[in-house]
């Protein structure tokens, strides 16, 4: 049977145990066994050896029961990278490329900034800026030892040179660089223990430490990240849907200046950074027209 025919079928199944985007997950695990790209299925001819049809079928049945496409591929893309991926360690998302955009943005200017990415996981986030801002300084951190592990693996196969530390929030940063700091992002874990339930069977695969968090992690960070930017510097960071108002109120006391959003709480957060005295002040709306990310400057 022609892989073409195969993929039909696969996606059929797929969508049979409402998995989403059967067709195009079919044709990637397909790709994946087969050592080739999209392309490459629809124009072989030849049909599935044994153990192929074996290794594709354990995948469909694995991808059905809720294991992530990226576990069952080994790898994500994140902006301009392929990143390696494992279970252990939290699989970087689509809509944090955002995050990553308007961070870069507010760094376009500065010659060499010093950057440092918080939780960094696969070092998704800290190999992207690094990718597209190659004369910044970068540093990574995460308190788990299999994702600092994995994150050097990724710096290693991309090629660019981060600085990873294990450790809590910003505890690792060398005393060198408290107040010389340009940028400071991070992506939390944010979803509270009671929540995390009701999230897809994908999502749940990530861990724990990855996952659930609250205020009081922010109000850390936060904290932290006032002691160690320079004037002019910016934190960026996600939070979760409804924390909005409590981690407002602790990043304004802080003085963070930049966070990715939930919807429909642009407005609300730039007048809230208005008042609490930051300069260029903007919301800016992911490709889906929801707010995503404000950024806002501390004055100099």
């Amino acid at each position: 049977m022609r892989p073409a025919l195969i993929v039909r079928r696969a996606a059929y199944y797929l969508s049979r145990h409402d998995v989403e985007s059967p067709l195009p997950t079919a044709e990637i695990l397909l790709a994946k066994v087969l050592g080739t790209d999209r392309a490459g299925l629809y124009v072989r001819d030849d049909g599935l050896s044994s153990a192929e049809a074996k290794r594709f079928g354990r995948a469909l049945c694995r991808r059905c029961v809720g294991v992530p496409l990226q576990h069952l591929t080994g790898e994500q893309g994140f902006r301009r990278l392929t990143l390696v991926v494992k279970p252990g360690v939290f699989i970087p998302r689509p809509e944090t490329e955002v995050l990553v955009e308007r961070a870069l943005a507010t760094v376009v200017d500065v010659p060499a900034p010093v950057v440092v990415d918080v939780g960094t996981g696969t070092g998704a986030i800290a190999l992207a800026i690094k990718d597209e801002c190659p004369d910044a300084r970068v540093l990574a951190i995460d308190v788990s030892t299999d994702a600092v592990a994995l994150a050097r693996e990724n710096a290693l196969g991309s090629d660019l040179d981060i600085e990873i530390l294990p450790g809590d929030l910003l505890d690792p940063l060398p005393v060198a660089l408290r107040g010389a700091v340009d940028l400071i992002v991070s992506n939390p874990p944010y979803v509270r223990e009671h929540e995390l339930a009701a999230l897809p069977r994908e999502v749940r695969a990530d861990p724990i430490l990855a996952l659930a968090g609250g205020v009081d992690l922010y109000d850390r960070l936060f904290t932290q990240a006032s002691h160690v930017l320079r004037r002019r510097g910016v934190v960026a960071v996600e939070i979760g849907e409804a924390q909005g108002p409590a981690i407002r109120a602790t990043a304004s006391e802080a003085g963070f200046v930049a966070v990715e959003i939930a919807e429909a709480q642009g407005p609300a957060i730039r007048a809230r950074a208005s008042e609490a005295g930051f300069v260029a002040v903007d919301v800016h709306l992911d490709l889906t027209g929801r707010d995503r990310v404000v950024t806002a400057r501390m004055p100099t």
